[in-house]
């Protein structure tokens, strides 16, 4: 798993001329980092008497970072695998007639798996922003800058993994397809966008 590298490496083999991990597998590390910033403060809230009233529904949020954490790891790596059939599909011969039409609906196919990856990264990552605002409420607030540090990795993330959503989309034959891969991306840019600032927002107002 890329993700177990030592981060030296990663960084290694994402400055590299590989086409992978890129930016699909940056934005879900991103995403990861964003979820572990969670747990933090999740962690340094629980068995304190100030939080004792909040300490369940904080342990259940530092539960689900935790999932969503690993599953973000995971697609560091399922973003990789995608990418590999798409790559083979551009080198299909197209020679005949029959090669067209074969390597046509091969990379039509290996456009989308390499659509779905991403927003699956981006689907994650709005419920890592979701409970962060729940520990920008109820969480340590000497972590709370850390809840905003989190929930920037979190929106970067989103963004990012949009972004390769769109450039494969955008080459999709199957245009009522693609489309509806574009809605379900632009919808989770406007709710985390609107969560984000609510969050990022009350954490300035609180620290500044």
């Amino acid at each position: 798993m890329m993700l177990e590298m030592k981060t030296t490496d990663f960084l290694e083999a994402l400055s590299s001329a590989a086409p992978v991990p890129g930016g699909g597998g940056a934005s879900a590390a991103a995403g990861a980092l964003g979820a572990a910033l969670g747990m933090m403060v999740a962690n340094l809230t629980a068995g304190k008497k100030r939080y004792a009233d909040v300490e369940a529904e904080v342990a259940a949020v530092r539960a689900r970072l935790e999932l969503l954490r690993e599953r973000l790891v995971e697609l560091t790596d399922k973003d990789a695998q995608a990418f590999e059939p798409l790559s083979r599909a551009y080198g299909l011969p197209k020679e005949t007639k029959e090669q067209k039409e074969d390597k046509a609906k091969v990379l039509e196919q290996a456009l989308y798996d390499a659509s779905i990856v991403p927003l699956e990264i981006m689907e994650t990552v709005s419920e890592v922003i979701c409970l962060l605002g729940v520990l920008g409420e109820k969480g340590s607030r000497i972590a709370l800058s850390d809840v905003g540090v989190g929930v920037l990795f979190a929106q970067a993330a989103l963004n990012g993994a949009s972004l390769n959503v769109f450039i494969n989309t955008k080459l999709m034959k199957d245009r009522k397809r693609a489309e509806e891969l574009n809605e379900k991306a632009d919808m989770l840019i406007r709710e985390a966008r609107i969560l984000k600032e609510k969050i990022y927002g009350g954490v300035l107002e609180h620290i500044r």
